[in-house]
């Protein structure tokens, strides 16, 4: 299963098309599997094909019934989706049997953030954002252990969002009148929660000093000193000092730590967890144009480590928004190279706007990640492309 393609699918494709009806579009396009949402973050999407609209307005939330043996005692518990959708999911996994993985949302949850924001990551200024549970958080903690559970039920479990958060990312309308640069926004995006201080502290880490001085450092350029650090290490290093790589390693080791606990969990379930690394979306998804080095190399940005994630998990995926071939074959070939062999690396691609030009093109960056060492391509995102489009995965093979 973990070496076979997937095309990502949405609750409400199945609802509006028929989950038979998908089924056979999914695998008339030659993708052996279906990677459906089981927890979701909201979301504003435009869709071309949808029975009751062209915008889905997402929410957070699951689709699957929460087993109380399950989530006993967790003090975090998301809300349901629609239960047409929920009953969807169910019907999918009884027509498509072992051809369905479970892509599952973890600590992207705003609704959870607002109700508990005590449980998300803290600003150096103190701010909580209310879209990112943070994962050094003990309650977080459980709340993944136990959607992870819940997901496993479908098939393996697709893990986003297991890992820190960033400033630019999660509520609808962001607005900064400030020319923040890259580096600066990123500092923005770093916890200082108590438990990430409490981690930080217990690795000889000062993180009440480093929390200063990033503030100091923010302080400055929120008062139009036109500072613009890059996001790069060496840089941000040289605008609040040696402590920071500390500081990351610590937020490393954190994830690490979450995810290994919700693999344990899962593999006690008799399931497996593939890893999702967001980092090629930060870096690619707009415009699917990254820049700086390889993608493995930039994981650190949300606390994650590629040869220690791929250690505890049974797959690793990441998402190859890249516009241009020989910097996806790099990209991919990164992360298979960090992974080391420990688990499979698939590569999860879009086949048109804005990273995909044509079937052709797509073609060709399919052969890439297959030359690079990647073990499956998936495709995002079933409903929200055209027909059209959809069809250039079919002439991949």
């Amino acid at each position: 299963m973990l070496r076979r393609s997937s095309l990502y699918v949405f609750p409400s494709d199945l609802v509006d098309e028929g989950v038979e009806r998908v089924l056979a579009r999914v695998r008339e396009r030659g993708v052996a599997a279906v990677t459906v949402a089981v927890a979701y973050h909201q979301a504003r999407d435009v869709v071309p094909r949808g029975k009751s609209g062209r915008v889905v307005h997402r929410r957070d939330g699951v689709f699957l019934p929460l087993p109380p043996e399950v989530w006993q005692g967790v003090r975090l518990r998301p809300p349901g989706q629609p239960l047409a959708e929920q009953e969807a999911v169910t019907k999918l996994r009884e027509r498509a049997g072992g051809d369905v993985l479970a892509w599952t949302v973890f600590l992207h949850n705003t609704t959870l953030g607002s109700a508990f924001p005590e449980v998300c990551a803290e600003t150096c200024f103190g701010d909580r954002l209310l879209a990112d549970l943070c994962p050094a958080n003990p309650d977080v903690a459980d709340y993944a252990v136990a959607l992870a559970r819940t997901a496993a039920a479908v098939g393996p479990v697709v893990a986003e969002a297991l890992s820190y958060g960033t400033f630019d990312h999660g509520h609808h309308h962001e607005r900064s009148f400030v020319p923040l640069g890259p580096g600066e926004r990123l500092l923005m995006g770093l916890c200082f929660c108590v438990d990430c201080r409490k981690a930080a502290q217990a690795a000889g880490v000062d993180a009440e000093r480093l929390r200063a001085t990033v503030a100091g450092h923010l302080d400055r350029a929120l008062e139009g000193d036109g500072a613009a650090t890059p996001a790069d290490l060496p840089a941000l290093r040289a605008a609040v000092g040696e402590e920071l790589d500390g500081f990351l390693a610590v937020r490393q080791g954190v994830v690490t730590a979450l995810t290994r606990q919700v693999a344990a969990a899962v593999h006690e379930d008799g399931g497996e967890l593939v890893y999702l690394d967001l980092t090629g979306a930060l870096l690619g998804y707009g415009d699917g144009a990254p820049e700086g080095p390889a993608a493995a190399e930039q994981g650190w940005r949300l606390g994650v480590d590629v040869p220690a994630l791929s250690a505890v998990a049974d797959g690793y995926a990441y998402l190859g928004y890249v516009r241009d071939v020989a910097r996806l074959r790099a990209d991919v070939a990164s992360v298979v190279a960090a992974a080391g062999g420990r688990c499979p690396v698939r590569v999860v691609l879009r086949p048109g706007h804005p990273d995909t030009l044509d079937a052709a093109h797509l073609a060709a960056k399919v052969a890439a990640c297959t030359s690079a060492g990647a073990a499956a391509v998936d495709f995002y995102n079933y409903g929200m492309y055209p027909a059209p489009v959809l069809d250039r995965i079919a002439a991949c093979w």
